[in-house]
């Protein structure tokens, strides 16, 4: 990696900081909610992951993919970018994040390049970075990640401003244009940049940045007639603001989040007033409905999760943390409504959601279609984030079940396994000569690409792997006792404040055997609760000390009393392979049947069937045969589906003919070779299909 402090700089960056106030005493915080997260202070003490699978990805993290993104960040190479999945195309090829930071800080001369949100590349790259450095020692990572710290103070404003678009090139215009700005969201990205790295390495001048920007922005948001009575058109530094509130214990920032999420659609004319009054004349942001950033009308009278998709479920989790740090039951009651809407009527079978390339947007309900939808990588992260964010207010397993979802298939798919490659938009149904000749379909990429102008989704699947140790467990309460909730089973080793150890060795996703060991050396009483996933629901074992236990499921977890001691719990899964099939509502998939094993969605490509695709049908009776091959690419699990497959027309056949009873279509006997989703299009381009024909 290149280190920010060896490079040709016009005003060298120092490990000294800027001229600011002390850094803030680190009080704990105080929620009034009596349910504990997996941040700030209710952290467990040590988490380290021991899954071969997610060792795998995390060392790819340190090794290959935080050094290749910041030589991308800092223009040290020149990427392969196809055109903006959105249709939003900029004039350069090259990433500028950390050059617009320099010009800001005055080290370089220039002008801006990129999106108006280019620094939270940067941002995202940092948290990663943090994440990583929990579980690898290294130092040169560190240095690089302090010299960027130390730029980013440096570009800051006195005041606590950050934004280098603004700064650069329109000085005048701060906080006038939220509508399409950004301003809030870039600094709520470095706000979780800066909590993440603090935890970790205990830099004081990057939470010191993270409270001049969150106090600047308190001081021009509120209530008070001479305040801005609006938010950001992007949500994201309400649930930032949450995260800072819980490290700093400061009750201002946990209400600033709780006002930016009310004042949202209370007034429609907020966004085209400040637009008059700044002079735009015209802006692509003011040709999209207001529900596009959900500021059509208040969150509270909000129906439906309509709109960008990331904004929604980037929203989604602020109003959950929000919820469960204040006891505001009208957030929750909308993060319900949002959540029911998005998991049972607009939700792809990978966990995939935005079903539009316009707008990158929610359509409406039981609209998935397979071969045009955008899917797009930072919204299956982002619902990620809502899973979690629920399981902290509310322990019901359906969260865990689609947090699990997105872990394994929607978010995963969004890398290469060479760590280097990079999906913005993920299909269930892609063909190379359908994007290249169809402009409908050019979104939909059949080979990752090796960056994006916009590239939000790389460093966003990078901070999610790399923290990954924080989605295992819930911390919680039930009738008056501790409750222990292992929700993920991904092999941990795992300490909690209260001293309990827990070693989880689990086989998923290729095995269905789970083992929790609890040492619990300071006799403890508590409940262990363990999530029984949707897809075992019907089949599994559970047995606590070799002994059957025969607990009923309370929504979806099985509640283990453990009686200050030690003890250990076995559960096995069901991993027989299932035919799935979608509702009769879903226009797409009628007459389709998907296949997943576990939590493992699984697709059919070309490199390993006879194209086309589509000519092949199977049965929800239909043979399978599972096997794990270590090696195909990382060590992957196949699938081999007994199938029909018809007959391809010649060329030469007319283009339409009478229909007969035979008409020489005969399917003749076939298999069907599938891998994980999470894994095509690493190997020849080609196909891809996940819902199959159904011939029952």
């Amino acid at each position: 990696m290149t280190d920010i402090a060896s490079s040709d700089h016009t005003r060298q960056s120092t490990s000294s900081t800027p001229d600011r106030r002390a850094a803030p005493a680190m009080h704990p915080a105080q929620p009034r909610s009596t349910v504990a997260f997996n941040d700030g202070g209710t952290l467990p003490q040590s988490s380290t992951i021991t899954s071969p699978f997610w060792k795998k990805y995390r060392t790819l993290i340190h090794d290959e993919v935080l050094p290749y993104q910041w030589a991308v960040m800092n223009d040290d190479m020149d990427p392969d970018m196809p055109d903006d999945p959105a249709g939003n195309q900029q004039d350069t090829h090259n990433s500028h994040a950390i050059r617009n930071l320099r010009i800001a800080a005055g080290e370089q001369t220039g002008h801006h390049a990129g999106f108006p949100f280019q620094d939270t590349d940067a941002y995202k790259w940092l948290e990663a970075a943090a994440y990583t450095l929990e579980y690898r020692h290294d130092p040169d990572l560190k240095t690089i990640a302090d010299n960027l710290v130390d730029l980013i103070a440096t570009a800051q404003e006195p005041d606590g401003y950050l934004d280098t678009l603004f700064q650069i090139e329109m000085p005048g215009h701060r906080l006038k244009r939220l509508q399409q700005s950004h301003e809030l969201y870039s600094m709520g990205h470095y706000i979780e940049a800066a909590v993440a790295y603090h935890h970790a390495t205990g830099n004081a001048t990057a939470l010191r940045v993270a409270t001049d920007m969150a106090d600047y922005i308190d001081s021009h948001f509120g209530e008070a007639p001479n305040k801005i009575h609006g938010a950001d058109g992007h949500p994201e530094i309400e649930f930032a603001l949450t995260r800072l509130y819980e490290t700093t214990g400061e009750r201002r920032y946990l209400d600033l989040a709780h006002y930016l999420l009310n004042v949202r659609g209370v007034d429609p004319l907020f966004y085209q007033r400040q637009n008059e009054e700044d002079g735009i004349a015209s802006d692509p942001m003011q040709s999209l409905p207001l529900t596009y950033c959900q500021a059509a009308e208040p969150i509270a009278d909000q129906a439906t999760a309509d709109g960008h998709a990331v904004r929604v479920v980037y929203l989604c989790a602020g109003m959950a943390r929000v919820a469960a740090l204040t006891g505001d039951s009208t957030l929750l009651d909308a993060c319900h409504r949002f959540w029911n809407d998005i998991v049972n009527r607009r939700m792809f079978i990978t966990g995939g959601i935005g079903s539009t390339q316009k707008g990158e947007s929610f359509t409406y309900d039981y609209d998935l279609p397979n071969d045009t939808m955008y899917g797009e990588t930072c919204a299956a992260v982002g619902m990620a984030f809502f899973a979690r964010a629920m399981l902290s207010i509310d322990l019901d397993g359906s969260y865990g079940d689609v947090l699990e979802k997105e872990l394994f298939n929607g978010a995963l798919a969004g890398m290469s396994l060479d760590g280097k490659h990079f999906f913005y938009v993920n299909p269930l149904e892609a063909d190379p000569e359908a994007s290249r000749g169809n402009p409908g379909r050019a979104h939909v990429l059949t080979r990752r690409a090796e960056w994006f102008g916009c590239a939000c989704c790389p460093s966003n699947i990078a901070r999610l792997i790399a923290s990954v140790n924080r989605y295992l467990y819930t911390v919680t309460s039930r009738h008056g006792r501790d409750v222990i909730a292992a929700h993920q089973f991904i092999s941990n080793d795992t300490r909690f404040p209260n001293g309990v150890g827990i070693a989880m060795t689990s086989e998923l996703p290729w095995g269905g055997h789970v083992r929790f060991a609890i040492d619990n050396p300071e006799h403890a009483s508590f409940l262990f609760a363990v999530r029984i996933p949707g897809w075992s629901a019907r089949r599994y074992s559970l047995s606590v000390d070799g002994r059957r236990f025969d607990g009923r499921p309370e929504r979806g977890f099985v509640y283990v009393p453990i009686e200050g001691g030690n003890a250990t719990i076995s559960l096995d899964l069901d991993m027989r392979v299932s035919m799935m099939r979608a509702s009769s509502r879903v226009r797409a998939d009628i007459g389709k049947l998907a296949v997943q094993r576990g939590p493992i969605v699984f697709c059919a490509e070309q490199c390993d069937n006879d194209a086309p695709l589509w000519l092949y049908s199977i049965g929800s009776e239909s043979e399978t045969h599972y096997e794990f091959r270590p090696d195909l690419l990382i060590g992957l699990g196949t699938v081999t589906v007994s199938a029909r497959k018809r007959v391809l027309d010649h060329d030469s056949s007319p283009l339409y003919r009478m229909a007969e009873p035979e008409d020489g279509q005969t399917p003749v006997d076939a298999k069907l070779v599938m891998v994980p989703y999470f894994a095509w299009a690493n190997r020849d381009e080609g196909r891809m299909q996940v819902w199959q024909e159904s011939r029952s």
